[in-house]
């Protein structure tokens, strides 16, 4: 079978992997598309995420569904043949996180292509992989695998939503209009958001920001576009860089939330701390998601609409080619890998 794997920085190869066979509580998963996330390009344009740095070869991938092919000893879940959702995240259950409900923080989770930990754990950009049964989700009837490809990055967005608390009848700003926060956009909307306004530098994502519900874009680059808001109820920063974070800081009313959702760089990163101070803004953290999961697949199911967000379908073969295409935001959204015959 085919899988694609990182070597290090800028070196990315589509290798023939062996089959594997499913342990005691495992699944064999067919994958069928695999969706390139932007954690998945900065493995391949610089050999890490953040403080998490490539030290052996690794599958990427971690935004995948397929069909149930088998299971190993003491393992059950749905029926051979039938189309499923992989949960990426397995939790450990014990830490002081998990026993508070916040398993998505938990500190000793294992993630699918992800180096966060040595041995790395092997991600699921192959035909065939092995996965703890639990994480498998059928999905709701009328959702194909296509659209429920994105069900992973929009878990991310339904948490941001939701770690801003009450968002209906709310005017929300979003800064960058990337894959997540166009569904950053999509899920504020279907949490009740009045108005949603969105910014990025580039007219593209910003087109694709409208597909997914935006009221109003705005150039991020231009101070004078008509769109900026006065002020917003809440803003959910999206673009993993510092000046998205001053924006919603500068935007957000007083008492107002705003929730980092973007990666900023490793190290430092200036921000407007004494407004958090003088406006008494809360700043809340969102990091990967828990049960959102099966809200998104629920929510995917319930709108077609999500169809418009995923640019282009690329063989896996074709895998480089796939990620040149979803680091130019000027020309796609989301980019899927094809696993299919």
């Amino acid at each position: 079978m085919l899988g694609c794997v990182i070597h290090g920085q800028g070196d990315l190869r589509v290798e023939e992997q062996a089959v594997p066979s499913p342990g005691p509580g495992q699944a064999l998963v067919a994958v069928r598309y695999g969706g390139v996330c932007g954690s998945d390009l900065h493995y391949w344009r610089h050999g890490g995420v953040g403080d998490f740095r490539l030290r052996e070869p690794m599958l990427l991938g971690h935004e995948v569904v397929g069909t149930v092919v088998s299971y190993g000893d003491g393992a059950s879940g749905p029926a051979a043949g039938t189309a499923v959702a992989v949960h990426p995240a397995t939790p450990c259950g014990v830490c002081p996180e998990c026993a508070d409900g916040r398993r998505n923080v938990c500190r000793d989770t294992r993630y699918l292509g992800s180096a966060a930990r040595f041995p790395h754990v092997q991600g699921g950009f192959a035909a065939r992989i092995v996965v703890p049964a639990e994480q498998l989700r059928p999905l709701p009837a009328g959702l194909e695998l296509r659209r429920a490809a994105l069900a992973e990055p929009l878990s991310v967005a339904l948490h941001a939503v939701r770690r801003a608390g009450e968002v209906a009848g709310r005017h929300v700003l979003v800064t960058g209009a990337g894959p997540i926060g166009c569904l950053v956009v999509a899920a504020a909307k279907a949490a009740g958001a009045a108005e949603v306004t969105v910014t990025d530098l580039l007219p593209k994502a910003l087109e694709y920001a409208r597909a997914a519900g935006a009221d109003t874009l705005v150039r991020a680059d231009d101070p004078d576009d008509a769109g900026w808001p006065a002020e917003v109820d809440v803003a959910i920063e999206a673009s993993g860089v510092a000046a998205g974070l001053e924006a919603c800081l500068q935007r957000v009313r007083r008492s107002g939330v705003v929730v980092q959702l973007g990666m900023l760089p490793p190290g430092q990163s200036p921000f407007a701390g004494n407004l958090v101070v003088s406006r008494e803004i809360e700043l809340r953290g969102a990091f990967r998601f828990d049960t959102e999961f099966d809200a998104a697949l629920e929510l995917l199911a319930a709108q077609p609409a999500f169809d418009g967000l995923v640019s282009a379908v690329v063989p896996v073969r074709d895998a480089e080619s796939a990620f040149v295409l979803a680091a130019d935001r000027s020309r796609s959204c989301k980019v899927l890998l094809d696993f299919g015959s």
